[in-house]
């Protein structure tokens, strides 16, 4: 009874150390990582598939890496231009392991991943940001000019990180400011500088608007001026044809005659206008001669 108990119990033992050693021999792999077969602290072989997997037991272990895109968030540093002037940098990297066995031999965690890229941006940015003057970067015009600058400091970034089997995803600039103590001046100067480009453009407008007003005036004055000369012209042949007609009418001597008695009538009436009623003519006056029934020769 007793030796089966002792058999029993090497039974159980042996199951149990083998069911630990069995436990010990796999191994899995998510979507989403890297699994590093280690042995005496050096790579085996890295798995990049799902699945379940065997090692070694008590021999190899596994580490693990991320597949995903990592975020990282950079210090805003200060950094100085090709004048001699201060700016501030924000940014923030995206990045992944692409080679885990380069990565381990090179860098060996997350960590020290992210002190690595830390230093290579702003290395890159120093360089880049050294070969430009402020007013470039600060200026108002199309910010395509200032997208061929973060492209470039991308690239640099990307390749520097090549040989730590990293890829850099992309280097996104938040904000590419002044420091505090020079932000005052340098607004300053850009209103200024805005001022003094609405005052031309004001004065470009002013003196074009001159300019037309002039050249509407002469137009006007020569219009005004054919105008009357025209009505002028139009007036003298109006009196010449008049004149011809009068004289056409009046061509006898009874018709002139006619004609003075009609306009010696229209003198009078026009001289009996108003409450004035009384008229003075000298005897030898036609007009009196007709208003006195004498005959008129």
């Amino acid at each position: 009874m007793k030796k089966i108990s002792k058999v029993g119990i090497g039974v159980g033992i042996l199951v149990i150390v083998a069911v630990f050693i069995l436990s010990g021999s796999f191994f899995t792999v998510a979507e989403n990582e890297y699994a590093c077969v280690m042995r005496f602290s050096k790579i085996e072989k890295v798995v990049d598939t799902a699945g379940l997997n065997m090692k070694i037991p008590f021999v190899d272990s596994v580490k693990y890496y991320p597949k995903t895109i990592i975020h990282y968030d950079i210090a805003p540093s200060e950094v100085l231009t090709s004048d001699k002037k201060s700016m501030i940098v924000d940014c923030y990297i995206l990045w992944k392991i692409t080679d885990p066995l380069t990565f381990y031999k090179t860098i060996g965690t997350l960590g020290e991943a992210e002190v690595r890229i830390d230093n290579t941006t702003f290395n890159v940015l120093k360089t880049t940001m050294g070969n430009i003057e402020q007013a470039a970067v600060i200026n108002q015009k199309n910010g395509a000019e200032r997208n061929d600058l973060y492209q470039l400091i991308n690239k640099q970034v990307k390749q520097s990180a090549v040989s730590y089997g990293i890829d850099i995803v992309d280097v996104k600039i938040k904000r590419l400011d002044l420091p505090d103590a020079n932000e005052e001046a340098v607004y300053t100067r850009m209103i200024s500088e805005r001022n003094q480009m609405a005052a031309s453009f004001t004065a470009t407008g002013e003196k074009e608007a001159t300019i037309i007003r002039n050249e509407v005036d002469k137009e006007v004055n020569i219009k005004v001026s054919d105008a009357q000369a025209q009505a002028a012209q139009i007036e003298a042949e109006g009196e010449k044809e008049y004149m011809r007609i009068l004289g056409e009418a009046y061509d006898s001597e009874d018709k002139q005659e006619f004609y003075h008695f009609i306009r010696a009538l229209e003198a009078l009436k026009a001289s009996l206008k108003g409450d004035e009623k009384t008229v003075i003519l000298g005897a030898d006056s036609e007009l009196a001669k007709i208003l006195s029934g004498e005959t008129v020769k």
